[in-house]
């Protein structure tokens, strides 16, 4: 008896999202210095991103060092 689907999943079960999402929106702007270079650097390469690497990879630092993603466990 197979259980599985197509790629692997289980038929009828549906999937559940995270409490959070898997990024959190930054609703809270404690990163929007880092989210306005990123988002102006884009603005003058022509959106060409690879050049822009270092300013999102300082928007995601600020982001994961914000957001406990994965709570502590007492």
């Amino acid at each position: 008896v197979l259980t599985g689907g197509a790629f692997g999943g289980n038929r009828g079960v549906r999937p559940v999202p995270p409490e959070k999402g898997v990024f959190p929106l930054d609703h809270l702007h404690e990163c929007d210095l880092e989210k306005k270079d990123y988002l102006a650097c884009l603005k003058s390469t022509g959106a060409q991103s690879e050049k822009c690497r270092m300013f999102s990879k300082k928007y995601l630092e600020c982001r994961m060092g914000r957001v406990c993603l994965v709570p502590k466990q007492t």
